[in-house]
């Protein structure tokens, strides 16, 4: 995985709550079992009709909007526990999806595929709905190390909570198995540990 410290960058703003996974990669691209080519499908139904033409209402498809950062209404990934979506997410290019609540699942799985949820109170996620509206290339600020979140435009930020593992994962661009790695040394005292 990639690293992440600290992320700038304008943001898509997809208002709309209770977005499940089905939603996020529709059931009939479940049947891959590689992550390429999952992005091109993310929210397939909403993105384009049934003749496969492009919905130009929606906003990953309005070319005022743009960024690596996507901002959803409230319990953004419910439904299905599907990792694929979270596969989705990431390979349309999104490193973090900003909500007022997340599905425990979606999270795990976003986190465990490099993309940073980041649960803001409902307050916040209208402030920055609000500032997206106002200008659509509005920059964000998302700092993995002091776990905040930060409007440039107005200087408004909150902190979010973050599991310390996963954290640490994150910063480094470890998966689980990097992790175990990371940790030989220390693993080998302690077994010399116990041997002895």
């Amino acid at each position: 995985m990639d690293k992440f410290t600290k992320l700038t960058s304008s943001a898509i703003p997809l208002e709309i709550e209770n977005i499940d996974t089905d939603q996020i990669i529709p059931a009939r691209f479940l049947k891959a079992t590689d992550k390429k080519g999952f992005g091109e499908n993310l929210f397939r139904d909403w993105r384009f009709d049934k003749n496969g033409n492009t919905n130009t209402d929606f906003p990953l498809n309005d070319k005022k909007f743009s960024g690596s950062i996507l901002v959803a209404g409230d319990n953004f990934g419910c439904g299905s526990s599907r990792e694929h979506a979270a596969w989705a997410v990431h390979g349309y290019g999104f490193k973090v999806v900003v909500s007022s609540f997340f599905a425990d699942i979606f999270k795990g799985n976003a986190l465990n595929n490099g993309v940073l949820p980041v649960q803001v109170s409902p307050s916040f996620l209208k402030n920055i709905f609000e500032e997206i509206k106002k200008n659509p290339e509005a920059d964000i600020e998302v700092d993995l190390e002091a776990q905040t979140i930060t409007l440039l435009s107005n200087q408004q930020s909150e902190s979010f909570e973050i599991n310390s593992y996963k954290k640490t994962c994150l910063i480094n661009g470890y998966d689980d198995i990097d992790f175990l790695v990371s940790m030989k040394e220390e693993i080998q005292a302690f077994e010399k540990d116990r041997v002895e």
